[in-house]
């Protein structure tokens, strides 16, 4: 077949575009016009027609306006007609025939954290169709509010309850509040606008009052289709179902919520989700699937940002060189995902003033681990969880409804927060039923969260972390130097997971880069654990922080100084730096940073190298002044550390401590002024501590040296 080159020739007047016409023109025509419902010309039954007829028609075309609410009513019919053919899936089971019940409904609002209650009519199988690992299923009918004993228009539903017969009741509640919690974080995504939507069932719980102990069991809305679990609450992804939406979604709630909570174990019928867990960073909450900062951990390791995370401008979180490169070999780069971002995504942090002027440069902003070069943009209001947005300016809130009922009422539950693209699709938002409430309203209470939100988030990466903790200390002058980052704890929980061969396979060694790199970023977040233990590296000092997981974040910063000075430390106790990688100017600043947050053992290493040169780097010289500062802190110093740690240094008792401070007054060098009298007085003090401690002879020689002292002031 001989190709034949196409020309073409343009009327400057008309326009007009005359060439010879392929079948392929046919085919594309055809797939432009969506909207065009008029047929090709074709009387003479030939399948060619006229170039010229061919252009002006669909320029005439074209220019016709489009009626899309039309458009939009025809699509809401043809749905409508859709459904009405399909019938009702559980005809065949004939749960019309049971007995008729009344129970009371409990349904949970998750922005007022309030609870509503009604009665329902329900008639429900007396034997599970199904069963979980905890949760047996039963069928169930429901009369709707709006049909009077017309069982033929109730609603499908499916009714849950434990299997575990002394489960509390408290438990019902609390599984409810978690899922509504975890709907309102949904809405919140949704409305950043991304390629596809989520929801999450709706769920409230069931009290059969006309059975005896009225028995509870928790009730949603019967979704026919293929279950599919996304993620897990422990970091698990399913490989050969691999989806871009519910990653997105959990990477989402992690950083829109500042770090505080993040909500996965994803599964369901599309991106119809039921069952999540919340992990917040307190650990506190949501059950016992709630793992804290380590089930964030787990799931963090495991995600690889995608088109949709980067057009939200949702920021990677740090990995190192080899995790990264675990990712990328676990998920396949000519892997096809269906799901593609349209590009009018919202990003999900606010850029400053500063920022807006070069706004391309902010947008192009990436982690550590992918060059990110700035961080938050303004400090943000605390709130632990949803459970606690209440008590931020959420008192001229309203109650506001949703009618689940009524097929009338979901489908017009639109958001209209800001101008609705075609791609939108109704829900069923967060709230519980009150006829009382308006649109207004309710768009009104969910801006406010919005609002609450925005001013909440914070990056996932460690630069993002540092400056938002630097714009805290400016405000707050008492503020603590360490502590409270929970994305600080979640890179120590990583290196703790890498110590544990979480990652590995029993039989292979961990990766000790890895580790070392998140001991690193949670010393930069102000984790004390983690501080101390760079210090101890960097210092060669013994070190064993793995034994604890549940030390307080203020320890990371230590275990940073410990690894740097050598000193002894708690995290990876058997990795050990080499001689080119030790740096004793890093080792003993973190230890400063350890002592500045209040630990008992870094203080003391920081008096004694002043006093004694020991452990100090070649850029700082002994300082007597310093040391006798530093022992006074620890002397004084009666309370918990940033940490929440108390030490009470049985290594380093109180009176052997003031007879340091005595004998450094005693002999007056390295920038301490010689002060015999202030002397004697610690060497007495120093005397009657040790005789409290029942240490009779050193008491004696603490007095004699008081003594020694006053005489060098009397002479």
């Amino acid at each position: 077949m001989v190709l034949v080159e196409r020309t073409m020739s343009e009327s400057s007047d008309d326009n007009i575009d005359i060439r010879p016409l392929e079948l392929g023109d046919l085919r594309r025509r055809v797939e432009e016009s969506d909207d065009d419902t008029h047929s090709l010309p074709d009387s003479s039954g030939n399948r060619f027609f006229s170039a010229v007829f061919h252009t002006t028609g669909l320029k005439r075309r074209r220019d016709k306006p489009i009626d899309r609410k039309f458009v939009a009513r025809m699509a809401w019919k043809n749905a409508v007609l859709k459904i009405r053919s399909l019938g009702d899936p559980w005809e065949k089971f004939h749960l019309n025939t049971y007995k008729t019940e009344k129970a009371r409904r409990h349904r949970y609002n998750a922005l007022r954290q309030t609870w509503t209650a009604d009665e329902v009519v329900v008639k429900m199988e007396p034997k599970p169709f199904n069963h979980g690992a905890m949760r047996e299923c039963f069928r169930m009918k429901k009369l709707s509010n709006f049909s009077k004993d017309d069982w033929t228009r109730a609603h499908n539903y499916v009714s849950k309850r434990y299997m575990e017969t002394n489960t509390s009741r408290e438990i019902y509640f609390e599984d409810v509040k978690l899922q509504m919690d975890a709907k309102l974080w949904g809405e919140e995504y949704n409305r950043h606008n991304p390629p596809k939507k989520v929801d999450i069932f709706q769920m409230a719980i069931l009290e059969m009052i006309e059975r005896e102990g009225s028995p509870l069991y928790h009730l949603e809305h019967y979704i026919e289709g293929q279950y599919v679990k996304y993620n897990s609450n422990s970091g698990f992804v399913r490989s050969e179902a691999i989806r871009m939406t519910p990653q997105a979604f959990s990477h989402f709630t992690f950083e829109r919520s500042g770090h505080e909570l993040i909500v996965v174990d994803i599964q369901g019928v599309g991106d119809l989700y039921t069952d999540p867990q919340i992990h917040t960073s307190h650990g506190n909450d949501y059950g016992d699937g709630n793992l804290g900062s380590r089930g964030m951990a787990l799931f963090l390791h495991s995600h690889r940002c995608n088109s949709i995370c980067e057009s939200l401008n949702l920021t990677p979180f740090d990995l190192a060189p080899s995790e990264m490169q675990n990712l990328d070999n676990n998920v396949s780069p000519q892997m096809s995902y269906q799901t593609v971002v349209r590009g009018t995504e919202e990003v999900v942090i606010t850029p400053t003033s500063e920022q807006k002027e070069h706004i391309q440069e902010y947008i192009r902003l990436r982690s550590l681990s992918s060059g990110y070069v700035s961080g938050d943009d303004k400090p943000r209001v605390h709130f632990n969880s949803i459970s606690s947005v209440d008590s931020l300016e959420l008192d001229e809130m309203t109650m506001t409804s949703e009618s689940e009922d009524s097929l009338v009422d979901s489908s017009r539950r639109e958001y209209r927060l800001h101008q609705l693209s075609p791609h939108h699709r109704p829900r069923y938002d967060s709230m519980t039923t009150d006829s009382g409430t308006d649109t207004e309203t309710r768009e009104k209470d969910l801006m406010q969260f919005k609002e609450l939100v925005r001013r909440k988030a914070r990056p996932s990466h460690v630069l993002g972390e540092i400056e938002h903790r630097k714009q805290l200390e400016l405000l707050e002058e008492n503020r603590n130097k360490t502590g409270g980052s929970a994305l600080g704890q979640v890179h120590l929980d990583l290196a703790k997971y890498h110590e544990l061969n979480r990652f590995v396979k029993e039989s292979e060694s961990y990766d000790r880069d890895a580790a070392m790199y998140h001991v690193m970023q949670a010393a930069k977040c102000g984790t004390l654990e983690a501080i101390k233990a760079m210090a101890q590296m960097h210092l060669k000092l013994p070190h064993d922080i793995l034994p604890d997981l549940e030390c307080g974040t203020l320890e990371a910063i230590k275990a940073m100084a410990q690894m740097h000075l050598k000193l002894p430390h708690d995290i990876l106790p058997d990795l050990e730096l080499d001689d080119n990688t030790c740096d004793m100017e890093i080792g003993f600043d973190h230890m400063l940073m350890a002592a500045e947050a209040k630990d008992r053992a870094a203080m003391i290493y920081v008096a004694t190298a002043f006093e004694s040169a020991i452990g100090l780097p070649q850029s700082r010289k002994p300082d007597w002044s310093k040391s006798v500062f530093w022992l006074d802190r620890v002397i004084n110093t009666n309370t918990e550390d940033e940490g929440g740690n108390f030490d009470g240094t049985m290594n380093d008792p109180v009176y052997q401590l003031v007879a340091r401070q005595a004998a450094m007054y005693l002999g007056g060098k390295h920038g301490l002024q010689k002060d015999p009298n202030k002397a004697g007085e610690l060497y007495s003090w120093a005397a009657e501590l040790a005789t409290e401690a029942m240490k009779g002879k050193l008491a004696s020689k603490y007095f004699m040296e008081a003594e020694e002292a006053w005489s060098e002031c009397e002479d």
